[in-house]
């Protein structure tokens, strides 16, 4: 039986890791396109830190959240205009298979996300930990 959510194409889904989220831009027909690092891994990787290849993806909804939490989560929307769904499902796709570097603090899973959504790549994981971190 396929899952109930109210994702809508174009829309970011944010899945709890743990000590990290992992986020996926939905494109309808329970699929989404993701980011992260290589290896066959379609879930994030334990060693999320560190800088290695990563690859974009895309992947059944189901496979990707596996057993953990998740929510819709538009979080920049207060702050940018996010673009046409269409625009956003189509260049999404158009990154998949690409290969790119994966760097937690510069080139992530969310910074892939939000880019799609609203043309700016950003992390407020990252930011929240480089806020937090003392000085």
């Amino acid at each position: 039986m396929a899952p109930t959510h109210n994702a809508k194409a174009g829309d970011l889904i944010e899945i709890s890791r743990g000590l990290y989220k992992h986020w996926a831009v939905y494109i309808g027909d329970n699929e989404v396109v993701h980011f992260g690092k290589g290896g066959g891994n379609s879930s994030g990787s334990s060693n999320f830190l560190s800088r290695s290849p990563g690859e974009v993806k895309r992947e059944k909804f189901t496979k990707v959240v596996g057993s953990h939490s998740w929510k819709v989560n538009n979080l920049l929307d207060e702050k940018y205009h996010a673009r046409d769904p269409s625009v956003i499902v189509k260049e999404a796709c158009a990154r998949v298979g690409r290969d790119r570097k994966y760097d937690v603090g510069n080139s992530n899973c969310e910074h892939f996300a939000t880019n799609m959504r609203y043309g700016n790549p950003e992390s407020r994981q990252v930011r929240n930990v480089i806020i937090a971190a003392p000085s």
